[in-house]
């Protein structure tokens, strides 16, 4: 009886668990202090967005009711979106605005990176430095030496989502139920020259 009792937004205990345990993922410092993520409200938002859209990404890829839960969880994350811009002191009238900015970029973000998980590496690379280097990745392919995108930073945050990719896509949808989510430790991933 693996879901014989799930139903749509009726477990919101597991699903919720499911968010705390990408949140955690997502805030790990050595994403911040060796893998390039910048810890600021936008990084933060690409690195949770990255975190979820793989969990996403197995659970719409799991028989039903994977793809309930996968909705489920997405509904949440906004609903944490929405409180954190609240939180943050926006505006009430502004709130919707920025919601439907954040939902496009998230939804954005997470086709983008399926189709680059279906193609090949260096489609991957490129997904990851627009999407976490920004404007660092284009000052760099720009052909500024030693721009502001450390090379190195790049290939080990392209091996930890290429690790996740594949421990996700081997997990039983049971696991997501007790919220036994196998995120790769990024400190294995470190790149080298980092403390």
């Amino acid at each position: 009886m693996l879901f014989g009792l799930f139903r749509r937004s009726a477990n919101e205990v597991v699903i919720e668990r499911l968010h705390a345990v990408i949140v955690e993922a997502a805030r790990q410092p050595v994403l911040y202090l060796d893998l390039g993520m910048v810890d600021t409200f936008e990084g933060r938002f690409e690195s949770l967005t990255l975190h979820a859209a793989l969990v996403l990404r197995r659970l719409n890829a799991l028989s039903t009711p994977g793809p309930d839960m996968a909705q489920d969880l997405a509904d949440t994350i906004f609903r944490h979106f929405d409180r954190t811009l609240r939180e943050m002191g926006v505006g009430d009238t502004t709130v919707p605005k920025k919601m439907k900015g954040l939902a496009e970029a998230f939804m954005g973000r997470a086709a983008a990176y399926d189709e680059a998980l279906r193609g090949d590496r260096d489609r991957l690379k490129k997904t990851l430095a627009r999407n976490i280097f920004g404007a660092r990745a284009e000052t760099t392919q720009a052909g500024v030496e030693d721009g502001p995108l450390d090379a190195r930073r790049l290939e080990a945050l392209t091996r930890y989502v290429e690790a996740m990719a594949d421990a996700l896509g081997a997990t039983p949808a049971q696991a997501f139920v007790d919220g036994r989510v196998p995120f790769a430790d990024p400190a294995l991933f470190r790149s080298e020259g980092s403390p």
